[in-house]
């Protein structure tokens, strides 16, 4: 595990973990803004097979708002990113940890927003 991602493996298969992600992201107030297929992406512009990859781009209205009334450029490291995959025919999903990805900016006000979403993130991720 990286210090940068909140990772778990899951006991389902690969397109039941992005629908019940998509699910726990809504129950913690969080969209998603957009549905990457990486795999799809390498094969089609590469010709490239990779396993089973796709990113979430989670947003959560209330604390994007808090952020970019704080930071303007704070939209530069949004939306939170959530992963699911396969490796080895296992399925994992891992999200952003707000508070690592958020520690290059200098604004003190930040911090909270990025433990409450961290939080957020955990919880969607542990409830799928």
């Amino acid at each position: 595990m990286n210090k940068y991602g909140y990772t778990r493996e899951v006991n389902i298969s690969f397109e039941e973990a992005i629908d019940g992600l998509t699910h726990t992201l809504q129950e913690q107030g969080f969209g998603v803004l957009s549905h990457i297929d990486i795999q799809e992406k390498m094969k089609e512009k590469l010709g490239e097979n990779m396993d089973k990859y796709v990113i979430l781009g989670a947003c959560n209205p209330k604390l994007a708002f808090e952020a970019l009334s704080s930071e303007i450029e704070i939209g530069l490291l949004l939306p939170c990113n959530v992963i699911v995959y396969e490796s080895d025919s296992k399925v994992f999903i891992s999200a952003i940890v707000p508070s690592v990805a958020l520690s290059v900016v200098e604004n003190n006000n930040l911090q909270t927003m990025a433990e409450t979403a961290e939080t957020k993130l955990k919880l969607a991720v542990d409830n799928v």
